[in-house]
C-alpha cells in the first residue's frame, strides 16, 4: 500500500491539512492517539479579527477571515453537517476613554471593514455590564472544535484512511525516496502534533513558548445574548443554558491541570461583566503551541524533506489553519513558496542536528 501522506495528529491542524491534500485528490492516512492531550480538544474555536486592547487587526485577517469563511461553510455542505457558527462579538466599553479611543480607531478603514456600523446597546444591558455602549467586532464566530474534529474522523474513518493510535518515530523507516511504516510506503510525514512537537527530535529546535489556557462551562438561565461577549474574557453562547468562560493565559506550570486560582480569575472577571447568575459545571485546561515570533510553524524538515510540520498556531488556529492548509499544500503539490513568515526556513540557524 502506497499513501501520499500521512498526517500526525488529529486536533485543528491536522484535521484541516488532511481535509485540505485530501480534496486536493491526494491519498491521505491520518493518525491520531486518543491518550494524548489535545489544545484542540479545550480550546473555544472563536474567530477574531480584531483583538486586543487597541484592536489590532489579527496577522493576515483580509486573505484568513474570507477564506476560513468559505472553507469551513463548504465541509458543511458537502457532508451536511453543522459545526461553524459566524456570530459578531461584542465589546462593552470600560470608560468614556475607552469608548473614544476605540471610536476613534474605527474611523481606519482597515479595522472599520471589521466593526458593525450599528449596535443595540439596549438589547445587552439587562445582561452585560455596558454603562459606556460598546461596539461590535463582525466576520467572527465559532468553530465547535470537538464536533469538527469528530465529522473528520468520522470522514477518514469511512474512507479507511484513519488510525488511532500512536506512531513511534523509531517506526518510521526513511528511505531515499520515501518512509515506510507498518507495510505502507508513504510520500511524506506531516507532524501536526501541538505542542507535543517540542518532544518530537526532529522539530524540538523550533523556538516554541507554549502557553496554558483555562475555561469554564456554566449553566445561565435567563440569557438571550446570541452574540460572542468580550471585554478581557470571552462569555460564548454555546446553546440555550449553556456558556463557555475563558480564558486564561500562563507561561509557566505548563501542565494540563486545572487550577483554582484560574477559577477565581476567570470569575473575578466575570463578575465585572454579567449581571445574570451562572453555575460552574466544568474546567479544563489545555496547553496552546504558541511560538517566540507568534508566528506558525510549517515546512519540511532541513535535511530529511520526507518530514513536515504543520503547527505552533497558538491561540487562533481556527482562524489560521485553513488559508495556510491551502499554502503548505500548493507548496507541497506545486511547488509554490510558503508563507515566509511561517516558513521553518526562518529558524534554520537554530538547527544544528545531522
Amino acid at each position: 500500500m502506497t499513501v501520499d501522506f500521512l498526517i500526525i495528529g488529529q486536533g485543528i491542524a491536522g484535521s484541516v491539512l488532511a481535509w485540505t491534500l485530501d480534496q486536493r485528490g491526494c491519498s491521505v492516512l491520518l493518525a491520531d492517539d486518543p491518550a494524548l492531550p489535545s489544545a484542540s480538544a479545550v480550546a473555544a474555536g472563536i474567530v477574531n479579527p480584531l483583538t486586543g486592547r487597541k484592536l489590532v487587526r489579527t496577522w493576515k485577517a483580509d486573505e484568513l477571515f474570507p477564506f476560513l469563511h468559505q472553507f469551513y461553510s463548504d465541509i458543511e455542505q458537502q457532508l451536511r453537517v453543522q459545526f461553524f457558527h459566524p456570530k459578531n462579538i461584542y465589546r462593552p466599553f470600560r470608560s468614556t476613554g475607552e469608548q473614544a479611543d476605540y471610536l476613534a480607531l474605527t474611523t481606519d478603514p482597515d479595522v472599520q471593514q471589521y466593526v458593525s456600523n450599528s449596535v443595540d446597546n439596549q438589547a445587552y444591558s439587562p445582561y452585560i455590564n455596558n454603562a459606556f455602549g460598546g461596539l461590535e467586532v463582525t466576520q467572527s464566530g465559532w468553530v465547535d472544535l470537538t464536533e469538527f474534529v469528530r465529522i473528520i474522523k468520522g470522514y477518514f474513518v469511512r474512507k479507511n484512511q484513519y488510525f488511532e493510535g500512536r506512531v513511534e518515530l523509531n517506526d518510521l523507516k526513511v528511505t531515499d525516496y520515501t518512509v515506510e511504516w507498518k507495510d505502507i510506503k508513504i510520500h511524506k510525514v506531516i507532524f501536526c502534533d501541538g505542542v507535543l512537537a517540542r518532544e518530537n527530535p526532529l522539530f524540538n529546535w523550533l523556538p516554541y513558548n507554549p502557553v496554558k489556557g483555562q475555561i469554564l462551562t456554566a449553566t445561565v438561565e435567563n440569557y438571550p445574548v446570541s452574540t460572542i461577549v468580550n471585554q478581557g474574557l470571552f462569555i460564548l453562547p454555546v446553546r440555550k443554558g449553556l456558556i463557555r468562560i475563558g480564558a486564561t493565559y500562563s507561561w509557566h506550570d505548563l501542565d494540563w491541570q486545572t487550577t483554582d486560582d484560574g477559577r477565581a480569575y476567570l470569575e473575578t472577571k466575570l463578575a465585572g461583566i454579567l449581571k445574570v447568575p451562572y453555575e460552574v459545571v466544568a474546567q479544563q485546561a489545555g496547553i496552546r503551541p504558541s511560538t517566540k515570533d507568534r508566528r506558525p510553524f510549517i515546512g519540511l524538515h532541513p535535511t530529511q524533506p520526507m518530514m513536515g510540520i504543520f503547527g505552533g498556531m497558538g491561540t487562533k488556529g481556527v482562524s489560521l489553519a485553513p488559508y495556510l492548509a491551502e499554502q503548505f499544500a500548493r507548496h507541497l503539490l506545486d511547488g509554490e513558496d510558503l508563507e515566509s513568515e511561517a516558513n521553518i526556513s526562518r529558524c534554520a540557524s537554530l538547527y544544528h542536528g545531522s
